[in-house]
């Protein structure tokens, strides 16, 4: 084991890329994720690296879709209407098959809404941002340690698939401070992707020309790549989904599903739960897409009651609904407008939850 260190959030989001092996960022500042722009004006040149801030969000996009299409890997974060400017880029690089990574520390909404912390961007990064058949990879951490270890990974898996993902974590994981374990490695990871040198634009002299391109006015050549692309997504749905489970044993009175920092809240209201004897578990998603639909599927069998418990209105909700598929009843616990209930307003919401069903 490695040394602990106290870090803000933003911060070792920061670090974790770095050691990931990115020399690239690109940003535009806006709370709560700030800090992250901030770390990194710092760190980047310490380390040889590229620090820009655009003029915008939208600039932002095709700043990394350049970066990303040389073969170089390449990092951003922002916050929710942040990530809505970024939509059109965002579609771009997923057509072009690049592989960044980006965080969203979600703020809540809608519209500028306010800087606490919420969960309201679920439908923008699992159902796409932008316009198109995509999908990005999205992750879902719920500390400060496995948002580092999330960025770490984020980065093998754009690799790995030529795809972009997305990390998303509430403005509270952005904002509080954790003993993190930073990852170590036996040789620097490259600041270049693998492989880049047979797809990425890095001069042709000597060769065919690389070809990064979203345009298919050919309407068979763009199905053909619409094919493609699903295929990969398959491939991602079979390999990558990632979950937690917490007390699913034997059969329920009812399963939670939550993600991020509300799964932690409901972790201690399970306690709660249990001592009023109510038999209970809890399934965290960690990948959002993939969604873990068939192992939800299969814990409704055995419980008489499933509820999505979110910082939204409900949003993942509806991909509850469609793993349970009817199964058993399935209910919603939210709050919006950046309040983050307690764990006891958790176990109220869930009992009258249960006497409905």
């Amino acid at each position: 084991m490695g040394k602990k260190v106290l870090m803000k959030g933003n911060e070792a989001i920061g670090e974790a890329a770095i050691l990931a092996g990115c020399r690239a960022y690109f940003c535009y500042p806006i709370t709560p994720q700030t800090e992250v722009a901030e770390y990194l004006a710092r760190r980047m040149p310490e380390v040889g690296g590229t620090f820009l801030q655009g003029e915008s969000e939208v600039a932002v996009s095709y700043m990394l879709f350049g970066a990303g299409g040389a073969g170089v890997k390449v990092f951003t974060s922002s916050s929710s209407p942040g990530i809505s400017l970024m939509a059109e880029g965002m579609s771009y690089i997923a057509t072009a098959e690049l592989p960044i990574v980006l965080i969203n520390v979600m703020r809540n909404g809608p519209g500028l809404g306010g800087i606490l912390p919420a969960q309201a961007d679920y439908f923008q990064a699992t159902k796409g941002a932008g316009h198109g058949d995509y999908h990005f990879i999205v992750l879902a951490p719920s500390s400060v340690q496995e948002a580092v270890d999330l960025i770490v990974k984020s980065f093998d898996m754009a690799e790995k698939y030529s795809n972009p993902v997305m990390l998303v974590a509430d403005g509270m994981i952005g904002q509080m401070m954790e003993p993190v374990e930073l990852p170590t490695f036996d040789e620097p990871p490259s600041p270049y992707v693998k492989g880049h040198e047979k797809w990425a634009t890095t001069g042709a002299k000597g060769r065919e020309r690389n070809l990064v391109k979203t345009l298919f006015l050919n309407p068979h050549e763009g199905q053909d790549h619409n094919v493609k692309l699903q295929t990969k997504y398959k491939e991602i749905e079979a390999n990558e989904i990632a979950f937690e489970e917490i007390d699913t044993d034997g059969d329920l009175d009812v399963l939670l599903v939550s993600f991020g920092t509300m799964a932690r809240v409901c972790k201690t209201a399970m306690e709660s739960l249990k001592a009023e004897g109510v038999k209970v578990g809890m399934l965290r998603p960690i990948s959002l897409w993939p969604f873990p639909l068939q192992r939800i599927r299969d814990l409704a069998d055995k419980t008489k009651l499933v509820v999505s418990v979110e910082l939204s209105m409900g949003q993942m909700v509806e991909d509850v609904e469609r793993a349970v598929q009817g199964k058993t009843p399935v209910g919603f616990f939210g709050r919006a407008g950046g309040i983050v209930p307690t764990p006891d307003e958790v176990k109220d919401g869930i009992l009258n939850l249960m006497k409905e069903s």
